[in-house]
């Protein structure tokens, strides 16, 4: 086949996103939530991604301290793979940990590695809900998208 453009290997990607500070593999991960006081930003440096730091202060957390905790709730069965041309990071639904809450306001979540050394805490993705969300003596859990939690496309 002859030379038709420049191209990144897909599985150059998974090696990356499992060998770097965050390894999405093996590391422990949680979903924080948080209100509309949080300005995500997705250009700040790495230790400015972390969980409690910078635009993600406790502040602007949402939490009832018992059934969705402080600091998030763990993902689980979480994947990172390679298929053809795209990379995807991806986890089961994440519920609260307890029985029943009440939470409003809440705006979207910081998916951040609860292992990560260099950067402790190191943020992985923010993802908005489309909107403030909320559950009055009920469960709250984030449904993630069919797709993934994210995937990079690298056709």
């Amino acid at each position: 086949m002859a030379w038709t453009n420049s191209k990144i290997f897909a599985a150059f990607i998974e090696t990356a996103m499992e060998t770097n500070n965050v390894d999405l593999d093996t590391d422990t991960h949680k979903a924080a939530l948080y209100n509309s006081t949080t300005a995500p930003d997705n250009t700040v440096t790495a230790a400015n991604t972390a969980y409690a730091v910078g635009q993600w202060v406790v502040g602007n957390e949402i939490d009832d301290g018992t059934n969705w905790d402080t600091g998030g709730e763990p993902l689980t069965s979480v994947t990172s793979s390679v298929s053809g041309t795209t990379y995807t990071f991806d986890a089961a639904d994440t519920p609260q940990g307890g029985a029943t809450t009440t939470l409003s306001g809440v705006e979207g979540c910081l998916v951040y590695s609860d292992t990560a050394t260099v950067v402790a805490d190191q943020g992985i993705c923010y993802n908005y809900f489309g909107g403030p969300q909320s559950v009055t003596g009920g469960t709250f859990t984030i449904v993630w998208n069919a797709s993934g939690i994210f995937t990079i496309s690298v056709a």
